[in-house]
């Protein structure tokens, strides 16, 4: 295959590397295929090229926006087209008409950003709004929570302009089509005449009332207008027949202002089914199901426990209906009379309503659902296929009766969520794909699904679509014609079946390709993290599922994940850093092979800053700091370590050192020695090397503390005085334990080591247990809920609340549990003085001053950024907001390192750098990490304050 002849010919991107080919061998389904190569076009000629390029080489494409679908459409042996990276703009607006022209990348939620200033927005609304595209949910006519309001994808698609198989352009609908689409139109509009044809169409598509309707061509849709919808037949295509270049899609008015949840609590699915047909009647905006399995899995993680406010008690089924209207009493009013209605028919325990303002937050909640179930423990996992059956309201719970029946007979317990109003369940039988009876299982449950979705005359895809899962059973769905008369419809366009083939018609066996062999081997690893709870590192690592919450960028917000926000290369996205440990862990080693020094694996993990934001962000909670500080310690496991590594991994013993004669350390670390320093440690010349304090903070606390502390204090600490706050920031440590005397607090200094901060980042892990170990065993005695231990250093104080958990074992663990129950950041701990009614505002000085804040990654993780905000408006006359920020871009030694440095620039630029560039000289500036404080002076010039420095500088 001449690679560079392609290469040569297009303006985008190549990669036919083994990397870039494991990444994208998976999708959010089951399946594994390898593909050819992946090209990231950035114009229509680069598509034109690329057409032309497969037919000459017989090869196929596979058009992908964000790789999040769930039938295996994204998977096959052909060259990937991945739109996701260059084609993203919005090309027109037209709010007179209601539409807008977008290219296939343009992501979901950014476009509605875009819109809702001039009131309008795009209406369906998946799941994956945050990451998905225009270009997948055209090609996956994929509908979402808001589909009963606002209808499905393929509704809203009035115009597609696509390059066809032959090569060529063609817009359709066209006023002046070519001569290629006049003969696709027209051999269309013949096939759907012929008497058969047209008798099949009407009694073995499922009825109208049904507009989830995605199961093979719509070709009950075309046959309604032959001239006007072809665009909408190829909606819901999957990308099999044409390659979309522009949308042109209808675009509605915002919906009205007022809004309220009612959250109906029910002891059964049954009754929750039930409940569905009463709320329909309310004409709700959406109508969304949460079951138990979902529910209890949310419990678990740290980012949607705390969207959990409204849940009482242990519902079985928790059924979302929002009701909206013009005036809240409208919306009052309508919620009564639902309630009302649910408590005549005895139906539910509980019904809390949910204001406007913390809708996002059950929402979010809803949306983690497919992440979530990640999270079960075992090898067995909740599998997509057959989560997308959607049947008429009438016949719903008596659908979900005899499906139940079915699972119960192949002794299976299925998950029940989403989209209840529809008609559509997402059903999932939890089952171990890696064995033969697994695998056996995956396909007659499947099956036997198909046969219960044709007795209620239902839909067998929803909105998922056809794929690789649900092909081989569309003779169930639609009767054995269906796919002799899907094969003409493809090809009519696709003669030669380069796009996406086996895809709907032709597939394969649904149990084929699947990303597991038949018993598969799983190889264990003895590692220094516990990774026990999934089952090794292995099966943390397959955690993620692939529906991409690391591809949301910087405009949706968040903090993961900062490489792919800089990028938009999937390669710097924590899935496909997943994919790749997946993959490359899962083989089996050869005698004294490292499977850890895999170059694929370098290269993939290389630029992962260690932010933590999956940690929270990541529904499926794959926490890839802690699988890249494993994977450093494996990789040089025996070996001698790089100097770098060892002399960043060790820089609180160089620190310590330093601290004895900081004036020779400062002289040895600038000027021609700093030159020297650099260039030996490859450090970025942009860079300077951080100066020692000038006193010793710990000296200064035993000289002070006798005079200067309080003699009837209101609240006692242990104050944890990490590795940088100690040698570097001592200037800070005394300002804090000044400000904490002065508020009558008593500040303890126990016994205590360095956090081992930098030796996890590292992969020092060793040398990462003993600081844990020693910090545990010298606070644990000490530290009480009236004695708590307080960090100012995001970073090094959390490290008691995750990684010590981990890194430690047995009663050393136990410890550590318990210790961490009272460790806060210093941003906790003043919050709760706050809320004690302790704080003493007279204190402070009263006159006016505004500000931003900048949260730390970990603190945004493992903590809340907005308790920042709650300290520093505490103070008189102070007002603060927060930057809308993920990582600054430094990440510890990060951005020292001469290779990252670029990378660490790109990511401040997203937010941070420009927000703080458009600050006035007399705002303030809060960074409570000591990397975002040097990443912004370096970046943008200015000085950030810690908190604490920030509320000192206050005081009378």
């Amino acid at each position: 295959m001449d690679w560079e002849k392609l290469k040569a010919s297009i303006e985008g991107e190549l990669f036919t590397d083994n990397l870039h080919q494991t990444i994208y061998a998976t999708d959010a389904s089951v399946y594994r295929e390898l593909p050819l190569g992946v090209v990231f076009p950035k114009s229509e000629a680069d598509l034109l090229a690329i057409v032309k390029f497969v037919r000459e080489n017989s090869i196929s494409l596979i058009p992908r926006t964000a790789g999040t679908s769930l039938a295996g459409q994204c998977v096959g042996r052909g060259l990937v087209i991945d739109f996701s990276k260059h084609m993203t703009e919005i090309l027109e607006i037209n709010t007179d008409e209601g539409w807008v022209r977008v290219q296939p990348g343009v992501i979901r939620d950014e476009l509605n950003k875009v819109l809702k200033p001039l009131g309008y927005f795009f209406g369906p609304n998946t799941s994956t709004a945050n990451r998905c595209m225009m270009g997948g949910m055209v090609g996956n006519n994929s509908c979402g929570s808001t589909s009963i309001k606002y209808g499905t994808t393929r509704d809203k698609t009035l115009k597609l302009k696509t390059v066809l198989a032959n090569g060529e352009l063609a817009e359709f609908p066209s006023e002046s089509p070519s001569a290629e689409a006049k003969k696709i139109e027209l051999a269309l509009t013949q096939l759907v005449s012929e008497p058969e044809v047209s008798e099949w169409i009407k009694t073995e598509f499922p009825p109208r009332e049904i507009h989830r309707r995605n199961t093979g061509y719509a070709l009950d849709v075309f046959a309604d207008n032959p001239s006007q919808n072809t665009a909408k037949l190829l909606a819901g295509s999957e990308g099999t027949l044409a390659l979309t270049t522009e949308l042109t899609l209808q675009i509605d008015p915002l919906p009205p202002e007022f809004g309220l949840l009612v959250c109906g609590h029910f002891s059964s699915i049954h009754e929750s089914m039930v409940a569905t047909r009463t709320a329909m009647k309310k004409e709700p905006f959406s109508c969304e199901l949460m079951d138990k399995v979902i529910l209890d899995l949310t419990l678990k993680n740290k980012l949607q426990a705390k969207n959990r406010f409204f849940v009482e008690g242990d519902p079985a089924a928790v059924l979302v209906v929002e009701l909206r209207g013009d005036t809240q009493e409208e919306v009052n009013e309508a919620a009564k009379a639902l309630i009302h209605e649910w408590k005549e028919e005895k139906l539910g325990y509980a019904y809390p309503l949910v204001a406007e303002e913390d809708a996002s937050k059950v929402w979010d909640l809803r949306k983690a659902g497919l992440g979530l179930l990640s999270n079960i423990k075992g090898e067995a996992k909740p599998v997509a296929c057959i989560e997308d059956t959607a049947v008429t309201l009438d016949v719903l719970p008596d659908y979900i009766d005899e499906f139940e029946k079915m699972m119960e007979r192949f002794g299976q317990q299925a998950v029940y969520y989403a989209h209840a109003g529809a008609g559509e369940l997402h059903l999932r039988p939890i089952l171990n794909l890696k064995t033969q009876k697994g695998q056996k299982l995956f396909h007659e449950i499947s099956e036997e699904t198909a046969r219960l979705v044709k007795k209620y005359n239902g839909s067998l895809s929803g909105e998922h679509g056809d794929g690789r899962v649900r092909a081989e059973f569309i003779p169930i769905a639609l009767g054995e014609k269906a796919l002799p008369i899907f094969k003409r419809v493809k090809n009519i366009w696709d003669p030669e079946n380069i796009f996406n083939p086996g895809k709907i018609v032709d597939a394969p066996k649904m149990n084929e390709s699947l990303r597991y062999e038949t018993d598969q081997f799983t190889p264990t690893y003895q590692t220094k993290f516990d990774f026990s709870d999934e089952g090794g590192i292995v099966q943390t690592a397959e955690k993620c599922n692939g529906t991409g919450e690391c591809r949301k960028t910087e405009k949706t917000g968040g903090t993961m994940c900062p490489t792919y926000m800089a990028t938009r290369n999937e390669s710097d996205s924590t899935r496909a850093r997943a994919n790749a440990l997946r993959e490359y862990l899962s083989r089996q080693a050869t005698p004294g092979e490292n499977p850890f020094a895999r170059k694929e694996l370098s290269e993939v993990l290389d630029l992962c800053m260690s932010c933590k934001g999956c940690t929270s962000e990541c529904p499926s909670n794959v926490d890839m700091s802690t699988l890249k500080s494993e994977y450093q310690y494996q990789k040089y496991r025996g070996k001698v370590r790089p100097l770098r590594t060892l002399m960043m991994g060790h820089i609180d013993r160089f620190h310590r050192m330093g601290s004895l004669a900081p004036s020779v350390f400062n002289y040895f670390s600038s000027g021609v020695f700093e030159k020297a320093a650099q260039k030996i440690l490859k450090i970025h010349p942009q860079r300077s090397l951080p100066q020692m304090a000038t006193f010793s903070l710990s000296r200064w606390y035993r000289k002070n503390r006798k005079s200067l502390e309080p003699k009837n204090p209101k609240a006692t600490l242990h104050l944890f005085v990490d590795e940088f706050t100690h040698y570097l920031d001592a200037e800070i440590g005394k300002k804090t334990i000044l400000l904490l005397w002065k508020l009558d607090v008593e500040v303890l200094w126990p016994k205590q080591y360095s956090s081992g901060r930098a030796q996890f980042s590292k992969g020092l892990l060793d040398y990462a247990e003993k600081r844990a170990s020693k910090n545990v065993a010298a606070l644990h005695p000490l530290v009480s809920k009236e004695k708590p231990l307080v960090g100012l250093e995001p970073s090094g104080i959390l490290s008691f609340r995750d990684e010590y958990l981990t890194i430690l074992r047995g009663d050393e663990a136990q410890k550590a549990q318990e210790l961490s129950l009272n460790t806060f950041t210093f941003e906790e701990w003043m919050a709760q003085f706050i809320d004690a009614g302790l704080f003493d505002k007279s204190l402070f000085r009263e006159e006016e001053a505004v500000g931003k804040i900048h949260g730390h990654c970990h603190q945004k993780s493992l903590s809340k950024i907005n308790l920042s905000q709650k300290i520093i408006n505490a103070l008189p006359g102070v007002k603060s907001t927060i930057i809308p920020s993920g990582c600054c871009g430094m990440a510890g030694s990060y951005g020292y390192e001469k290779e990252h440095y670029d990378m660490s620039q790109k990511v401040g630029e997203l937010v941070l750098f420009p927000t703080l560039r458009k600050m006035k000289d007399e705002e303030f500036i809060i960074a409570a990490g000591t990397s975002c404080r040097h990443q912004i002076h370096d970046g943008v010039e200015k000085t950030a304050l810690h908190p604490a420095e920030f509320m000192y500088s206050r005081l009378l």
